[in-house]
């Protein structure tokens, strides 16, 4: 059995682009120091303006079984 985290990361605008607010290579490592193990990086459907405003980093750690 598993459980499952979901972080989103907001993105902020820049001039023709976006830029993650947050290093998302340390909240990668900084979450499997702690046994979690990064599944899928989920882009949501873009907006008007042709592009995301967040992603979300999904991570799964084993439970311990009952």
């Amino acid at each position: 059995m598993y459980t499952y985290k979901f972080v989103k990361i907001e993105l902020k605008a820049r001039f023709m682009s976006r830029k993650p607010k947050q290093d998302y290579s340390e909240v990668i490592h900084s979450h499997a120091k702690e046994g979690w193990r990064l599944v899928q990086i989920f882009a949501p459907a873009i907006t008007g303006y042709g592009a995301a405003h967040y992603f979300e980093l999904i991570f799964e750690k084993e439970t311990a079984s009952a």
